[in-house]
């Protein structure tokens, strides 16, 4: 009976280890090997619009046809074509501008709630997520009110004398920053709360003892232990910006164009599904850089202890 119940435990602690990878297989990899397959076709005027198919009932002689079909030439013309190139260098810049603000409006946030009375503690953070109880379509077009030049963000500063005619606040850059800044705040804020909250008190008693300023205290103290909350909200924050296709396209203008809004055009509007598959490989490329320097860090802090 023991060795039978060794062998019944060890099996499901087998299975409970495959289930996540399983899940990314299923979930991730035979996706990615799908878009990736496309994005090395033709496109064309038929159903499904890329060439070629794989034909199975052709034997050998229709797999080898298969492979050599496919081609590096999608990948080419996102190099050369200066379209692509300003919609990834502005996704970057806008992903990297927004996590900046994100940051320097969220560390103070998530510092005052994690110093707040432990009893609003859970007030202060249910208001933070608050906003995501409304749909993400309607809150963006709340702001598309509250930018135009006749909404209450021209209103509040003309009765507040700030400016003196309405100023264009819709389809500009600014606009884009203000919406992604408003709808991603929860996911800088909660990391940090996070890793401060946990953060021990008697570290900053011990730094206020042998006479460090309460400003010197927060840089040389709270902020290093701060680190990985900093890390998680701002990877959190930036590599789903750097694809965000909806708040461009309804607060931006054609100067505020990035790589979703052009992933989009491609695959609905020209219907050019491999030349939008490149487009969403590379993209995938360059947001797994920063995810795997996060975890060669995170391996590298858990051998140092």
């Amino acid at each position: 009976m023991g060795d039978m119940s060794k062998t019944t435990n060890t099996r499901s602690s087998r299975l409970i280890v495959l289930a996540p990878y399983a899940w990314l297989v299923l979930f991730f990899l035979a996706p990615f090997l799908i878009v990736l397959k496309i994005s090395l076709s033709q496109s064309t005027l038929m159903q499904p619009p890329y060439a070629p198919l794989l034909a199975l009932d052709a034997g050998w002689q229709g797999l080898k046809d298969f492979f050599g079909a496919l081609s590096l030439d999608n990948y080419a013309a996102l190099f050369t074509d200066a379209l692509y190139r300003r919609s990834y260098l502005k996704s970057l810049e806008v992903a990297a501008v927004s996590t900046a603000i994100l940051l320097f409006i969220g560390y103070p946030v998530a510092y005052a709630l994690a110093r707040a009375p432990r009893r609003w503690q859970a007030i202060l953070v249910l208001l933070v997520v608050l906003p995501f109880w409304t749909s993400f379509l309607i809150r963006v077009y709340a702001w598309i009110n509250i930018l135009q030049r006749d909404g209450l963000l021209n209103d509040a500063l003309l009765a507040l004398h700030i400016i003196d005619r309405p100023t264009t606040w819709l389809a500009t850059d600014s606009a884009v920053y203000i919406g992604i800044v408003y709808s991603y705040f929860p996911f800088m804020v909660l990391p940090l709360y996070a890793t401060l909250e946990r953060m021990d008190e008697s570290l900053l008693e011990a730094a206020a003892d042998l006479g460090a300023p309460p400003w010197k205290t927060f840089f040389l103290v709270t902020v290093p232990l701060s680190l990985p909350g900093i890390a998680a909200g701002a990877l959190l924050c930036f590599i789903p910006i750097t694809g965000e296709f909806v708040m461009p396209d309804l607060l931006g203008s054609s100067a505020t164009l990035m790589i979703g809004q052009t992933l989009w055009t491609e695959f609905f509007g020209n219907r050019d599904w491999p030349a939008a598959a490149a487009l969403a490989v590379v993209l995938l490329v360059i947001l797994a850089g920063p995810i795997l320097l996060y975890q060669r860090r995170e391996a590298r802090a858990l051998e140092r202890r």
